[in-house]
Formats: structure tokens, C-alpha cells, sequence
């Protein structure tokens, strides 16, 4: 019926015209919407992965620093059973050098002092003593002030560590405790 093009598009409706040209240029729409939603999945799955390892080290330095305050705490009790044990303060140097020149309470007083480390479970803790000789009412006292710190990477053996530890995890306490015999 129709011989050349022109005439077949001169006698399609305009409203059709639009459907075609609309159609056409919405199929490249779908490629970018799957490409964006791909995008923002692929970093909503980063930040969760990112933001998960960083709660699973929170809580793993939590957990270490517990496990540290135990560690001085425990030896915080320790440092005291030397000090207020009747027989095992003969041996600890902080009690045995703690007096006056004259008992009971007269002549130059002498404090004693002395560092203890004790391990335990991973942790170290480095208790030091100090004894104050105290005369009250006539009555010869000792007055200990107890210092522990607990940590997971000593140094020479002792904590604090002096220095720069190694790795993220380092974790350290410290108690103290001042008790009277």
C-alpha cells in the first residue's frame, strides 16, 4: 500500500510515535539501576564487615583488660598475706624491715619496701610494698601501702611495660590498697 518510508511514518499516529521513542530510550535505565544497587550492597557490606571486626576487637580488649584488673587484684591479696600473714611476714622484706630502732615506738623509724612479681594465666603482676612504721597512742603499727599493676606483655619481667608494647592488645591495670598491722 505504501511505497516509500516516509509515507508509512506520516501515516503512524504521534501518541505511538512516543510509546516507541520512550521505550527506546529507557533500556539503558535498568543497567544503571542494577549497577547502582549493586554499588550501594557492595559497600553496605563493607561498612558491616568493617564495623563488625572493630566490635570483635572492642570486646576482645575488654575481655583482656578484665582478665588484667583480676590480675592485680589478685595480687593486690597476695602483697596483703605477706604483709598481715603472722608467718609469712617473717620472710617478706617489706614487713621484716619496717620498725623503729627501739621497739615499741621509739628511735628512728625505718620504712620497708619491696618488689614482688607473680604470674598468672598470661598476665603479670608486679606487686610493690611500702611500710610506713606508725606509733599511736604507744602502740607500734606498720602501715603497708600495697601497688599492683597487671599487664599481658611485661617488661623484663615486670609491668608496667617501659617503653612501646608490641601490638594493639596491651592492656594494664593498677590497684592499690593501704592496710594496717
Amino acid at each position: 500500500m505504501f511505497h516509500n518510508h516516509s509515507q508509512r511514518m506520516s501515516t503512524v499516529c504521534a501518541p505511538c510515535l512516543d510509546r516507541w521513542s520512550v521505550k527506546r530510550s529507557s533500556q539503558g535505565f535498568s543497567i544503571v539501576s542494577a549497577i547502582f544497587l549493586l554499588v550501594v550492597l557492595a559497600a553496605l557490606g563493607t561498612f558491616m564487615v568493617v564495623f563488625s571486626t572493630a566490635q570483635h576487637t572492642t570486646s576482645a580488649t575488654d575481655l583482656e583488660g578484665s582478665r588484667a584488673y583480676w590480675a592485680a587484684r589478685s595480687g593486690l591479696d597476695w602483697g596483703m598475706y605477706q604483709a598481715l600473714d603472722p608467718v609469712a611476714r617473717t620472710t617478706y622484706a617489706c614487713a621484716t624491715t619496717c620498725a623503729f630502732a627501739t621497739p615499741p615506738c621509739t628511735g628512728a623509724a625505718s620504712a620497708g619496701a619491696a618488689t614482688n612479681n607473680v604470674q598468672m594465666g598470661g598476665f603479670t603482676a608486679t606487686v610493690s610494698c611500702t611500710c610506713t612504721p606508725v606509733c599511736q597512742a604507744g602502740t607500734f603499727t606498720q602501715v603497708f601501702t600495697l601497688v599492683a599493676n597487671a599487664c599481658n606483655q611485661p617488661s623484663a619481667g615486670a609491668c608496667p611495660h617501659v617503653g612501646v608494647p608490641t601490638g594493639s592488645t596491651y592492656v594494664e591495670r593498677q590497684v592499690t590498697s593501704m592496710v594496717a598491722f
